[in-house]
């Protein structure tokens, strides 16, 4: 089933593989899954998932964010971030839900809220 938010539809699912490195900004309305390598901020409305293989050298700002991979960066969400047992996550996470699973290695603060008005805006300062 699609589901819709704002007018977009989330279905659609960018996939950056095992392999892959890229240097520069992502952008996507929808979903983004990253198994290769990105040097660079990325921004989804939709969903971001860091599969096992993928590293992140950037800020990462999404709806819901997964990491299974490793992040050096700061991870924002409106909703929710979890932190899969075999993830590290070297900087700060902003979100409104956290899940870190046995195993994963948080090397940063977190900040949670209620509010999600300005979740965005307070992560690029």
């Amino acid at each position: 089933m699609k589901s819709k938010t704002n007018g977009i539809i989330m279905d659609d699912v960018t996939i950056i593989s095992n392999g892959v490195s890229i240097e520069g900004k992502i952008s996507s309305k929808g979903n983004i899954r990253i198994d290769g390598n990105i040097k660079g901020d990325i921004t989804a409305q939709g969903n971001i998932t860091i599969g096992e293989s993928g590293y992140v050298q950037g800020n990462i700002n999404g709806q819901n964010i997964n990491i299974g991979g490793k992040v050096d960066g700061t991870a924002t969400a409106k909703e929710k971030i979890t932190l899969e047992s075999k993830s590290i996550l070297n900087g700060d996470l902003i979100t409104r839900i956290l899940v870190i699973e046995s195993g994963a290695i948080f090397d940063g603060k977190s900040s949670m809220t209620n509010s999600n008005e300005n979740l965005f805006k307070d992560s690029t300062k």
